[in-house]
């Protein structure tokens, strides 16, 4: 997912996204402890992706605190 596609998500669509994609990053980590892994480096995108949601939460958070 790309940073301009986040910035335009709704705060409901950002909320769902977040709780997806913990669910991934919890599952990939499951299947990591238990040699299911296949492909690692999407432990990273999924770390990346929610830092990602949650600076643009922040961000509108500010944004509309100011107004």
């Amino acid at each position: 997912m790309k940073a301009a596609d986040i910035k335009v998500m709704t705060e409901d669509q950002l909320s769902d996204e977040l709780a997806k994609l913990k669910k991934e990053q919890f599952n990939l980590r499951f299947q990591k402890a238990t040699g299911q892994l296949e492909n690692t480096s999407r432990v990273q995108v999924v770390r990346r992706t929610i830092a990602q949601i949650k600076t643009v939460q922040r961000q509108k958070a500010v944004s509309a605190a100011k107004a």
